[in-house]
């Protein structure tokens, strides 16, 4: 039995920017149903959606049988947390509110093998290593990896060129929304001070040779991020597909729904 490889860091290596969907439905049926969309990477929220590990653990078997590349959020960054998510399957990892260099390093010794890191060793209960079915699992493991971390706050934002001096740090995410409430823009991830944060992280990002990324459910908007050099968009959130779809239903035939106004959003 072959190593599993890691699609995303494999597409990522092409150069073709990558098209992602959030999924924030725990049910293993809507992941089937986003991974069969066309999409070229799908997100599994763990930081704000209902997931624990075996949920996680349910979308990643849903998406298996599917071209979609899977990633997930860890809630937060430990290293117990991690040794469990790598077990189970997970390749790519993007954790959420990473602030300095030092906070990176640490997630780089999390998600490798000794001598590289210190991610401890279950492969005979580990669905990554297919329960020791994988030969030489523990040998090839760490460079199927890939470890992205969050920026989103204004203070991540000035230490971003130190923790893109990190080795091992595969790439970076730009988090709009978090991002602008953190420079007094909240729930207006739109706003051009933002926008300008996030071009000058973004273009930090790529001159350091990491892979840059960003959520953008504006199109016109995510179209400008690409330019300015994101290598991975997520486009859309199948909790927001839903709720919308339904709602134009429903105004669709009932006279007294409220008719809600939307615009595009920079942020979720």
């Amino acid at each position: 039995m072959e190593m599993p490889k890691n699609r995303f860091k494999q597409r990522l290596a092409s150069g073709r920017t990558q098209y992602g969907l959030w999924l924030g439905l725990p049910d293993n049926s809507a992941a089937e149903i986003a991974a069969v969309a066309g999409f070229d990477w799908l997100l599994i929220d763990g930081e704000h959606a209902p997931f624990d590990l075996r949920t996680i653990l349910g979308h990643l078997q849903a998406i298996a049988p599917y071209d979609a590349a899977p990633i997930v959020r860890c809630v937060e960054g430990s290293n117990a947390l991690i040794k469990q998510l790598l077990d189970i399957g997970v390749q790519t990892l993007l954790v959420p509110m990473v602030e300095t260099a030092a906070q990176a390093r640490q997630l780089v010794s999390a998600v490798r093998y000794p001598p590289a890191g210190i991610r401890g060793l279950g492969t005979s209960l580990a669905r990554a290593a297919r329960w020791n079915q994988v030969p030489g699992y523990l040998k090839s493991a760490n460079d199927e990896i890939c470890l992205i971390v969050q920026v989103e706050t204004a203070s991540a934002l000035e230490q971003l060129d130190e923790i893109l001096a990190v080795e091992g740090i595969d790439g970076v995410f730009i988090g709009p929304s978090d991002l602008s409430a953190s420079l007094g823009y909240i729930g207006d991830a739109g706003n051009p001070a933002v926008v300008e944060a996030i071009n000058r992280g973004l273009n930090k990002i790529r001159a350091a040779g990491k892979y840059a990324g960003l959520l953008c459910l504006d199109p016109s908007l995510a179209e400008q991020y690409v330019a300015q050099g994101a290598n991975f968009v997520g486009v859309g959130v199948d909790t927001l597909i839903l709720a919308q779809g339904a709602r134009k239903l429903a105004q669709r035939f009932k006279s007294d729904t409220p008719v809600a106004e939307e615009k595009p959003q920079a942020g979720y």
